[in-house]
């Protein structure tokens, strides 16, 4: 993984982390966290997949130096059984606390918090470019072709496992609803004239499987 470590450093370091010490010491405490065997698909390779899109399209954002970083963030903190947002908080709340440790500006950390929050719900207003390049990058497998789409749905119901059929059923159904009423599923202009329409096939096709 010394790749994606150097991809976080490069981050790090325009985003105005100086130390190479204390970057790769947070750099590993991430990926740690990122391998954690409860994960199925909030993994390394979610990660990766996020910071491709981010750098296939970082010049639709002000700072994609620092959407980069809250790619890193934004599932650091993901508990199956945690309720509401409380996992888009606590990883906010990890990335306030490495990037203060990494001395970046408290501008910068402000912003990374806020990105991870955006996160939760998805709802970012199209003129915000480092939302925008985030959240697309975060939803970019909803538009995956069918069967990968299917591997997607299929980890997501391995992550919570613990909970009953019905109940699951019930609990994805909302989210995939509360995704399909998005004003915008994806922002940037390209993507979103790629992906809306597979996006959109996609979700109503496990919303439908979802139904009794």
């Amino acid at each position: 993984m010394t790749g994606l470590i150097a991809r976080w450093r490069a981050a790090a370091r325009a985003a105005g982390a100086v130390d190479p010490g204390p970057v790769d010491a947070a750099g590993a405490e991430l990926l740690a966290r990122w391998r954690e065997p409860h994960r199925h698909y909030h993994t390394v390779a979610h990660l990766i997949a996020v910071l491709d899109v981010i750098d296939r399209h970082a010049s639709t954002a002000r700072r994609p130096d620092l959407v980069r970083l809250a790619a890193w963030c934004h599932d650091a903190v993901y508990d199956p059984r945690a309720s509401g947002d409380r996992n888009e908080r606590d990883s906010a709340e990890l990335a306030d606390a490495l990037l203060i440790g990494l001395g970046l500006p408290a501008a910068a950390v402000a912003e990374v918090n806020r990105l991870v929050l955006l996160t939760a719900g998805h709802m970012v207003d199209p003129a915000d470019t480092e939302g925008a390049l985030l959240c697309d990058a975060d939803l970019a497998v909803l538009a995956a072709p069918p069967q990968e789409y299917d591997r997607y749905a299929a980890a997501i119901r391995q992550e919570y496992a613990h909970v009953p059929e019905p109940h699951y059923r019930t609990a994805r159904a909302q989210v995939l609803t509360a995704l399909l009423a998005l004003p915008t599923l994806y922002r940037i202009p390209a993507l979103a004239a790629h992906w809306t329409h597979p996006a959109h096939t996609n979700l109503t096709r496990e919303l439908t499987h979802l139904s009794p």
